[in-house]
């Protein structure tokens, strides 16, 4: 390859690691170019699926800062370049290394700190962005069902109140004038009255005799 070209390859490697989220570094020795092809079209906008040269990789590796990750860099060597959800990618290549054994996964990359083979199947094991995202969707609306029912649930027991109320009125109007039908001896303005009748006749004995004085005099004058 002249030198040119290594320049441009190094430099495509290095676009890629820089607009990937992550990278997984597989070895495909074994995997024909039809299982090659399925691996991509299970990866979808997930991944860039690539075959690399490991020269050209570590140089790549070396310009964008990646430690540790020059070292996996042996046999036939393919990276892919996570563009969409990390642990979808991950799902979609652990799975496809359990259906067709021939694939290695070896490493990654995720933010710029490398992964072992093991941190990249626990990476696959996580819950995907858009499990999390229902999970995160459903626990909003039940807060907010919650919500809605607390508010709805005074204006419910008044709803009850005045539905009440207007029955009872039906049975009986002189509830909206404030009474609550014919005012009976035991009422409390009937015992108000019988009350005042009650003051009336135990006046003090000592207020006629002065009355009487009163029409005395006035007789008195006339004469």
């Amino acid at each position: 390859m002249a030198r040119a070209d290594k320049q441009a390859a190094v430099a495509e490697i290095v676009e890629s690691f820089n607009g990937a989220a992550g990278a997984v570094l597989t070895e495909y020795r074994g995997l024909t170019v039809k299982q090659l092809q399925e691996l991509r079209r299970s990866l979808g906008a997930n991944a860039n699926y690539a075959v690399v040269k490991n020269t050209l990789a570590k140089i790549a590796a070396s310009e964008v800062g990646i430690d540790g990750f020059q070292d996996l860099l042996t046999g036939p060597t393919a990276i892919a370049f996570i563009n969409g959800d990390v642990v979808e990618a991950a799902k979609g290549l652990r799975d496809f290394a359990k259906a067709n054994p021939t694939l290695v996964i070896k490493g990654g990359v995720l933010d710029g700190k490398p992964l072992d083979a093991a941190e990249v199947a626990k990476l696959a094991d996580l819950e995907s962005r858009e499990v999390l995202l229902g999970k995160l969707a459903g626990a909003m609306l039940a807060s907010l069902s919650q919500a809605v029912y607390l508010l709805n649930a005074p204006l419910a027991q008044a709803a009850r109140l005045a539905g009440a109320l207007q029955a009872k009125a039906e049975q009986d109007p002189s509830i909206l004038a404030g009474g609550a039908g014919q005012e009976s001896d035991s009422s409390p303005v009937a015992a108000e009255e019988a009350s005042a009748s009650d003051d009336a006749a135990e006046a003090p004995a000592d207020e006629a005799p002065a009355a009487a004085d009163a029409s005395d005099e006035g007789e008195a004058t006339e004469a």
